[in-house]
């Protein structure tokens, strides 16, 4: 029940890291408005990309081992649900927080709904699932393929939701 979209967080966590990680600016720039202020961009492109690609591992690392990595998946996201309610309430210049690299994120109710559903997915999928992937897939039908594509298009929904979504709604 978990599984499909526990490996779409991961999915997420993969995507959105390495975006950041190739892209780090408009992440830098929405860390420092958040903060109140602004540390160096290089210092703070060099920050976010550590941390982008801290992202990316915690989610290759939750894809491949949902049982041991489950819970760090869903503190991440807790994390960024705190982050996007944060921002909201804050109310002030943040527009975006470039969370797949682009300046077109902006921190939206959906995005903050779905980083939450996201956590509490992978809380259930690391106590109830198996400990790693080729064990949730030996029992799935066709190797597990219908799950994983149906995970891979979980993750373009949500990508969808928090980035174009928003973009046609005006930023709820």
């Amino acid at each position: 029940m978990f599984d499909g979209p526990y490996l779409a967080a991961c999915l997420l966590l993969v995507a959105a890291g390495l975006a950041k990680t190739m892209r780090p600016e408009d992440t830098a720039r929405a860390l420092g408005d958040l903060l109140g202020r602004r540390p160096g961009l290089r210092l703070a492109r060099l920050v976010v990309r550590l941390l982008a690609a801290l992202e990316a591992a915690v989610g290759a690392a939750g894809f491949l081992h949902p049982g041991g990595v489950g819970l760090v998946v869903a503190g991440s996201y807790a994390v960024f649900t705190g982050v996007v309610l944060y921002a909201r309430r804050r109310g002030g210049p943040l527009s975006t927080c470039g969370c797949f690299g682009r300046a077109d994120t902006p921190a939206t109710r959906t995005h903050a709904v779905l980083t939450a559903a996201l956590a509490a997915f992978a809380v259930g999928a690391s106590l109830t699932g198996p400990p790693d992937l080729a064990q949730l897939v030996a029992h799935q039908p066709l190797d597990g393929v219908p799950m994983l594509l149906t995970a891979a298009g979980i993750a373009a929904v949500a990508w969808m939701a928090m980035t174009l979504l928003a973009t046609l709604r005006g930023a709820p």
